[in-house]
């Protein structure tokens, strides 16, 4: 069978790529009238079948169009024709579309391969199909599909972790599978066990694990390059794999969304995965405060003082508040034991920076300008978008306790995402570039290929992009 034969290769499957005015130049050279592909919508998909194979006519809306749009295309394509597509010789026909257009499909299609739940054969690439764009040489074409494909690997660890069940990832079991990961890709691992955290006096980090049936897991992953003269970043992700609220116990209505406070820490381990297959020339040292949130007789309590790592003593207000408590361990610990460039957590954080922007953006904090417009302009281009809050002063008479240094909550029923990161400043040491991005809205969210609230990805792609292009 053949569809089309091209310098000398026959081609069983075409993807048929138009914006809407190409469409109208080049539509009269097909023999079927499909008038009306186009109608105001984006994302309209036509299947051409015949004896000899299949066209897919994918319609992208009117131009000019973003990088990002013609991935949220290939997204949608992908999720939606999954079933359909095969692992043959397939030819991309799109003459109008440029190298970073092209990357941004690929990119696209990828990704929406992911299959929920708790499924492994994420992509419809195989090592038998061969992808061709008549615009780009064999040479480049392999360099974007490697990038591709390295990104859609960390996105898919990202999403499958932060979907499964809470009995599925309970901590030794997340444990041993960044162990194992390490090894796959050459990561220097290091935890430490509540005994040792005891000795190191992670007191923050302990308060919230001491409830907890399972033991302590701070984790420390570092990817190293040869190359000389890299930065190296600082990568904090907040890691509760699940969360009850403790003795201040959550609302039962949703919580059984919140297997998906690890966001932040996943976000993390897709940057990892993807760094390390790129070969990435930068450094990355990456902590993940490993628990769960849990109800026990050893559970910390309301009132309680805690002494964290660095020294500094909080007041326990509220327990469902424990995200700030691992992720002030974390950051310390990170800052006063290592040197980095820069300093970026991502969390789960609070409920706050979701009533503020929903599903549309990350919440950011950040003390440094230049690390703030340039996780702005990432966010702008890959659609993983942050918006910028402040952090005056002002703010740290709301956290200053009668009995500790500061409390874990100001108790007043607006800017607690505010609160939260200036929190979290008292324990960055004095870090000259640090980011906080609260991502509660964006981790887990309405998706394409679910029917409940699931993992989106975020985070992944952001950090890939700011790491990868940071000279």
């Amino acid at each position: 069978m053949k569809l089309i034969n091209k310098k000398n290769k026959t081609y069983t499957q075409v993807f048929h790529l138009f914006t809407e005015e190409e469409w109208e130049k080049t539509s009269g050279n097909f023999n079927r009238n499909i008038s009306g592909f186009f109608s105001g919508k984006k994302y309209e998909i036509f299947i051409h079948t015949h004896e000899e194979g299949t066209v897919y006519f994918i319609g992208l809306g009117k131009s000019p169009l973003q990088d990002f749009e013609v991935q949220q295309v290939a997204v949608k394509f992908s999720q939606h024709y999954r079933k359909n597509i095969q692992a043959v010789p397939t030819l991309l026909v799109a003459g109008f579309m440029n190298e970073k257009q092209f990357s941004a499909l690929i990119r696209g299609f990828l990704a929406g391969t992911y299959q929920y739940p708790f499924r492994k054969d994420h992509a419809f690439w195989d090592e038998k199909t061969e992808l061709h764009f008549e615009n780009a040489s064999q040479k480049k074409l392999d360099a974007v599909l490697r990038k591709a494909t390295a990104l859609s690997h960390g996105q898919a660890a990202c999403q499958e972790w932060l979907n499964k069940p809470a009995n599925l990832k309970k901590p030794d079991v997340f444990s041993h599978y960044l162990k194992n990961l390490s090894k796959e890709h050459d990561l220097k691992y290091t935890v430490f066990n509540r005994k040792k955290c005891e000795e190191l006096g992670l007191g923050a980090y302990l308060s919230v694990n001491q409830g907890s049936a399972y033991d302590a897991a701070f984790t420390i992953l570092e990817y190293k390059t040869t190359a000389k003269n890299a930065k190296t970043f600082g990568l904090v992700g907040k890691c509760v794999l699940f969360d009850t609220g403790g003795i201040s116990l959550k609302n039962p209505d949703n919580m059984h969304y919140m297997k998906s406070d690890m966001g932040g820490a996943t976000a993390v381990l897709g940057t990892l995965i993807y760094a390390a297959e790129m070969q990435l020339p930068v450094n990355i040292i990456a902590i993940l405060p490993i628990t769960d949130n849990a109800i026990s007789e050893k559970a910390f309590l309301p009132g309680d003082v805690i002494t964290a790592y660095n020294g500094k003593t909080i007041e326990v207000l509220n327990t469902d508040a424990e995200g700030r408590m691992i992720l002030a361990d974390a950051l310390s610990y990170l800052s006063k034991n290592y040197h980095t460039d820069f300093l970026i957590d991502l969390a789960t954080l609070t409920g706050s920076a979701v009533r503020m922007f929903g599903d549309t953006c990350g919440a950011m904090f950040s003390n440094n300008e230049e690390l703030k417009n340039r996780l702005l302009a990432t966010g702008d281009a890959t659609n993983q978008r942050l918006w910028n809050l402040p952090l005056w002063e002002i703010w740290k008479d709301d956290i200053r306790s009668d009995v500790a240094d500061f409390k874990n909550i100001s108790m007043k029923p607006v800017g607690d995402c505010i609160i939260a990161a200036k929190f979290l400043e008292q324990f960055i040491e004095g870090h000259p570039r640090w980011a906080h991005l609260d991502i509660a809205g964006m981790a887990f969210a309405n998706v394409g290929y679910a029917k409940e609230k699931a993992a989106t990805g975020f985070g992944v792609q952001l950090l890939a992009d700011l790491i990868e292009n940071y000279h």
